[in-house]
């Protein structure tokens, strides 16, 4: 375990580096940039060092995995965010330990959203995921909504009762215009991250880069980077 924590801290201590790195760059105070540490594929006594070495925003994609693992954390000081495509018959699961949803992009998920978050008493801080890959139907190969159903789908979340509209999220596309371009990518979500401020003033969240491209987010005026490989190491195969 000791083994374990000290490569933990180290890793945290590079990541640390190269977001304050880029933050100076781009001419941006490091406070402005927060920490999104995806565990995936990682043990709960993982996020427990990583909580006992400062970490407080987690972040995963599949509930089967999370949901039990954040039960095992519950002693952590931790807000959990969920990252994955997310069905419907999942939400209640999913509420159950995630305050934060980066993966909105569909009227009906917003509106489970909002029905267990009002069951359960709670306000739901949600992001829009938009597919910066979409195709015609205006969906992305890994979720998300294109770019021209932002506004429409903000509105909705805007005004759904127990959510609250954060901002965007995206992942740097595979395929399309923006394959292997994350600079313009992202550039793009902020864009688009400009225009719906205009319409939704209090929705500022923007999160975008992992741990390849973090340095190209930060530059473009991300506010949340979601790092797993560079602090919890390459991860073992799914399958």
């Amino acid at each position: 375990m000791t083994d374990r924590r000290e490569e933990l801290a180290r890793n945290l201590a590079r990541v640390e580096e190269r977001i304050t790195a880029a933050c100076t760059a781009a001419g941006r105070e490091r406070a402005e940039v927060t920490l999104v540490v995806v565990t995936k594929t990682y043990p709960a006594d993982d996020v427990l060092i990583l909580g006992e070495l400062g970490v407080r925003q987690v972040a995963e994609n599949r509930d089967q995995e999370a949901a039990p693992k954040a039960a095992a954390t519950t002693a952590a000081p931790l807000t959990w965010h969920f990252v994955g495509q997310l069905q419907t018959n999942k939400v209640r699961s999913v509420l159950g330990y995630a305050s934060v949803v980066q993966s909105v992009d569909r009227g009906r998920l917003v509106t489970a959203l909002s029905r267990e978050a009002v069951r359960t008493g709670q306000e739901v801080t949600c992001l829009i995921q938009v597919a910066l890959d979409a195709d015609e139907s205006g969906r992305g190969a890994r979720g998300g909504v294109g770019p021209q159903g932002v506004p429409e789908l903000a509105d909705l979340l805007a005004d759904a009762e127990g959510l609250r509209l954060g901002g965007l999220m995206t992942v740097a596309p595979l395929t399309g215009p923006y394959a292997g371009r994350q600079r313009e990518a992202f550039g793009r979500l902020m864009d688009l991250s400009t225009a719906l401020r205009a319409d939704h003033p209090a929705a500022n969240m923007v999160s975008a880069g992992m741990s390849g491209d973090l340095e190209e987010a930060v530059a473009a005026g991300a506010t949340h980077v979601r790092v797993g490989s560079a602090v919890l190491g390459v991860r073992p195969r799914l399958g």
